[in-house]
């Protein structure tokens, strides 16, 4: 319901207005009316009214004044005059200070219900466009803020320090955050088991888990690090953040039994029992693979154990096996077959015991990271659930994480065909760069999974998805700023920012100054 206001200092009018002008009707609840602008102003800022009708002659602030004093509130009203002067000047000041019509007295209700009518019906429009802006800004600060937390977890620390991400309200360096880690149990991938219906439940574990936290952390957030597993963080500018450690166990609790109620999924939750710095998240984020990995199957709650991790940490083979799976996304069989070597070295300075719980995670990690870049089929893939499933010895785990390097490695996309593809997208996102264009859009465009494009992509053309579709975006609005006439709002729009603030935002850091600017300075040098 839109909210209306009358001022005008005959009661007569007052009373014809309020009683004539079928208000419900049109949607509009009368807040009151006033006899002059100076009480209008205080209604005003109390009662934010959408729309007001008012005179222009009246005692202590007229109509004109009254316009002046609205526009240095900022308060967004649309205004209709009524007088019974009929000057052009009275009209032309009342249009110059904003008001959206000016009817003249004595009133013709059937003229004035009409008018009431299609403002409000502008007014709608323009509250349900400035909803979607809202909503789409939301979530694009969303998907922005998910961006570089996921970047932060795989410990690159460039993305929050780009100029297109300043805007995100967050002041990285005195954050530190309660980080749980949702992993989904028997991850199994295969052709039996993976089909829509689980892809959905996927979303569907990702949308309880961001519902789990109470309302009064709202610094929350999910991100889904890789299929099947969630890193769920709270974060705290200082360490005496109303989130108290003792809730730890009780959110973990309530994360496996939501997720089993709402998707009939079974997770393993692993957390931190302390607060994170910013930069040590990607260090605890493998903490905690590994510790939900090597525990004992039965535990579903898994507390990060600060000795333990020093333990497992001074083994090698931890980062041995993440720079083959850099390599392999890279295409790199030299580093691979290096990396691959010490691995294995590596296994021989530890325990028969110790090893086969953690060949069994290396085999883990590697099968699920093998499916984010789509260098395992089917056929292999069954092979290694095989094992898993059944009791293997260490010298039978080793075999099968042996085969499953070489058969990625064999595997490796030609460099024509990784040229082909990078084409491709570049062909795409020139395309569809004025839509709410998606690193996952385009990804699944090409058949790749987000990270194995988003390496490819840098690798290709030195520079992140977003940079390059910034890039093509602002160098479109420059183009428009200098041929056309064109408003900021629609050139905004027509490159592929609904919100214009966004877009002055972006524009300003990638050019150094804003749209309007820019223009001015351009027309100068004409």
């Amino acid at each position: 319901m839109l909210r209306a206001l009358l001022i005008d200092d005959e009661p007569l009018i007052v009373e014809n207005l309020s009683a004539i002008i079928p208000w419900q009707q049109h949607q509009f609840e009368l807040v009151g009316s006033a006899q002059n602008g100076l009480i209008a102003l205080d209604m005003v800022k109390e009662y934010s009214p959408d729309l007001i009708l008012c005179d222009i002659r009246m005692p202590k602030m007229d109509g004109l004044t009254f316009l002046q004093k609205l526009n240095e509130l900022e308060i967004e009203s649309s205004v209709i005059m009524l007088t019974g002067f009929a000057e052009f000047e009275y009209a032309r000041k009342a249009l110059q200070f904003g008001a959206k019509d000016l009817l003249l007295k004595p009133i013709n209700y059937n003229e004035l219900n009409k008018v009431i009518a299609e403002t409000g019906n502008r007014i709608r429009e323009i509250k349900e466009e400035h909803t979607q802006k809202e909503k789409q800004f939301k979530y694009m600060q969303g998907m922005i803020y998910e961006k570089i937390m996921t970047d932060i977890l795989f410990e690159d620390t460039s993305s929050r320090l780009r100029p297109e991400y300043s805007h995100i309200d967050v002041n990285w360096e005195e954050s530190s955050y309660f980080f749980l880690l949702a992993d989904q149990e028997r991850f199994v991938l295969n052709e039996e088991h993976w089909g829509e219906k689980e892809r959905q439940k996927q979303m569907d574990v990702r949308r309880v888990l961001q519902q789990v936290l109470p309302g009064h952390h709202p610094d929350y957030s999910v991100v889904q690090t890789r299929e099947g597993e969630w890193c769920i963080l709270v974060r705290c500018s200082d360490q005496s953040s109303e989130f108290k450690m003792d809730e730890a166990l009780e959110m973990a609790r309530q994360c496996i039994e939501c997720v089993a109620q709402e998707t009939g999924l079974s997770i393993r939750v692993g957390y931190y029992p302390d607060y994170v710095p910013v930069g040590e998240l990607g260090q605890v984020y493998k903490g905690l693979q590994r510790e939900i990995q090597l525990s004992h199957e039965q535990i579903q709650i898994v507390s990060f154990s600060t000795e333990y991790e020093k333990e497992v940490a001074t083994l090698s083979f931890w980062e041995l096996i993440e720079e083959i799976i850099v390599s392999l996304k890279r295409c790199d069989s030299k580093k691979v077959a290096q990396a691959h070597t010490m691995l294995v070295r590596e296994f021989k300075s530890v325990s028969s015991a110790k090893l086969e719980k953690i060949l069994h995670f290396l085999v883990l990690h590697l099968l699920r990271e093998l499916k984010e870049m789509k260098r395992i089929d089917q056929a292999e893939e069954r092979i290694v659930w095989t094992c898993l499933e059944s009791p293997s010895s260490v010298k039978e785990l080793i075999t099968m994480l042996n085969r499953m390097i070489n058969v990625a490695t064999k595997m490796k996309v030609s460099h024509k065909s990784n040229q082909t593809l990078m084409d491709a997208a570049k062909d795409y996102i020139a395309k569809n760069a004025s839509s709410d264009l998606s690193v996952e859009e385009v990804a699944s465009y090409l058949g790749l999974s987000s990270s194995h494009f988003c390496v490819l992509f840098k690798q290709h053309f030195n520079e992140t998805f977003v940079e390059h579709l910034t890039s093509i975006r602002i160098e479109w609005a420059k183009s428009m700023l200098l041929n056309t006439g064109q408003s900021i709002s629609t050139i905004s729009k027509t490159v592929g920012y609904l919100d214009r603030r966004y877009f002055n935002k972006v524009f300003a850091k990638w050019v150094g100054v804003t749209p309007n600017e820019y223009r001015l300075k351009i027309e100068a040098q004409k």
